[in-house]
């Protein structure tokens, strides 16, 4: 069977891309796009499971490259924060006199400052008429995203404590430079001066210097010198993670214009939680690239304690998984649907045979839980409060490593009932239940998170798919807009 595939554009995170490399391979990789294509997907093995998840994952990004054209970064970065607080001052007063005033420049500073950022952006933004200057379409789509940057730069500033509060905040934006900004938000990213420098291809004498222009402009440290060198205090990583969040914003306002113009399309990164998340992610992604054939997906994973870190660094847009049992002000979670947990076993296992299943029969068997900190290991802890001597010396999410230590033992675990549904060729739940609390599984982002229409149109068709998939999907549907 040909699948079509060069190359894997699909960047599943922590994968290589799937590649047979002998005539074993070969038959899985074969059956595993198969199972796929025909709808088999739930009753092959987790390791065709896993292969035909990288093929779906591998020819879907194909297809949604054709015709895929970028906004380039370097011209995004060439937009400074002053073109865009003039930009913001003439869509607010509708003035190009008015916002001279307002930003202490004179007219023609003003005009000339707005006819270079819609050069880089290519568009225009404004129209120029007697009576005042007003956004057009193009502008007003950028202004939405360029206003929310100012907000979330101005709060990072002022939540950062430099003096005199929001007011003190906006004199302090006006005095950064793009490019100091971006050498604080490399640190913070790989976490030491020679490393952000060498990612910048900046010398690291330019680069300090940048962040100390920066510590200086803030009248507030940044920095401390330990033993390991000159390292960021937890104030100033804070500080870097919250503005890379609001720069993201100038960049989804360039994106979106140039999908306004049927230039380009917004990139989505999605998060996808161990094992049901993933298989969810995987189930649906087909259909949406046949919706939009020019999209580009990006799906991470990683643990669910890491991948809350990745989502709150900007560095997905959302996570499908498990919802965290505990809210966080700073996140936002959409339930989707309920998933009850099951203790499950293998096939034939000593506690099957029982009528009745009591905690201290499930006590005298090794346990294999989740990471510290996920839902399956809150789930375990609840069920065994006030017996430490149960053994659980297997920490896992890991689908590919659980079955096998399940299938070759007498070992328990925890699944979902949508993982057991789809994943549990060979297990079976042990009579014992209800089991509390019941996880949810759903959509988080970051609270204050404005989707692209991209963004929208995938969530929408993440709901729809579990309301048709899920035993127990959440009612009502999302309203109109929940995303947008």
């Amino acid at each position: 069977m040909d699948t079509g595939l060069s190359r894997s554009h699909f960047d599943v995170h922590g994968e290589a891309p799937c590649r047979p490399s002998s005539q074993r391979d070969r038959t899985s990789y074969q059956r595993g796009a198969a199972c796929f294509q025909s709808g088999r997907i739930w009753r092959f093995s987790p390791i065709r499971l896993s292969i035909a998840i990288k093929v779906m994952l591998a020819s879907v990004t194909e297809k949604g490259e054709k015709g895929l054209k970028m906004v380039p970064q370097g011209q995004l970065e060439a937009i400074s924060f002053r073109q865009l607080r003039l930009f913001e001052s003439v869509g607010r007063l509708e003035s190009v006199r008015r916002a001279s005033e307002d930003c202490n420049l004179s007219q023609p500073a003003v005009t000339q400052s707005l006819s270079k950022l819609e050069q880089l952006v290519g568009a225009q933004l404004v129209e120029r008429r007697a009576s005042g200057s007003y956004l057009n379409a193009s502008g007003q789509l950028f202004y939405r995203r360029v206003a929310r940057f100012i907000g979330q730069f101005e709060q990072a500033l002022a939540q950062f404590g430099v003096e005199g509060g929001m007011a003190g905040a906006k004199l302090v934006s006006a005095r950064l430079l793009r490019s100091q900004v971006r050498v604080l938000i490399a640190i913070v990213e790989h976490g030491s001066f020679a490393l952000a420098a060498q990612s910048l291809d900046l010398s690291p004498a330019t680069l300090q210097r940048a962040a100390r222009d920066l510590e200086s402009n803030l009248r507030k440290p940044l920095f401390y010198r330990g033993a390991a060198g000159t390292m960021l205090l937890p104030d100033g990583a804070e500080l870097g993670r919250r503005l890379k969040l609001s720069l993201q914003e100038v960049d989804l306002a360039a994106q979106e214009l140039a999908v306004l113009q049927g230039g380009a399309t917004t990139p989505i990164v999605v998060g996808a939680m161990p094992l049901g998340g993933s298989v969810l992610l995987a189930s649906m992604l087909d259909d949406f690239i046949a919706a939009a054939p020019q999209a580009q997906v990006v799906v991470r994973s990683e643990s669910a304690v890491e991948m809350l870190k990745t989502l709150r660094a900007g560095d997905v847009d959302f996570v499908v998984g498990l919802l965290p049992r505990e809210s966080a002000e700073d996140l936002e979670a959409i339930a989707l649907a309920h998933t009850p947990y099951s203790i499950v076993a293998r096939e034939g296992h000593p506690l099957l045979r029982q009528e009745k299943v009591t905690r201290d029969d499930l006590g005298r068997f090794d346990w294999l839980v989740g990471a510290v900190g996920s839902s399956r290991r809150d789930c375990f802890d609840h069920l065994f409060a006030g017996h430490p001597e149960v053994r659980a010396p297997i920490a896992t999410s890991a689908l590919a490593m659980i079955r096998p230590l399940m299938i070759g033992s007498d070992r328990l675990t925890l699944m979902t009932s949508y993982e057991l549904q789809h994943e549990g060729q060979g297990l079976a739940a042990i009579p014992f239940g209800p089991i509390a609390p019941v996880p949810v599984i759903g959509v988080t982002s970051r609270a204050n998170w404005l989707p692209t229409r991209l963004h929208a149109d995938f969530l929408q068709m993440l709901r729809d798919h579990v309301d048709m998939v899920m035993d127990s999907p959440l009612k009502p549907p999302l309203a109109q807009g929940a995303f947008a």
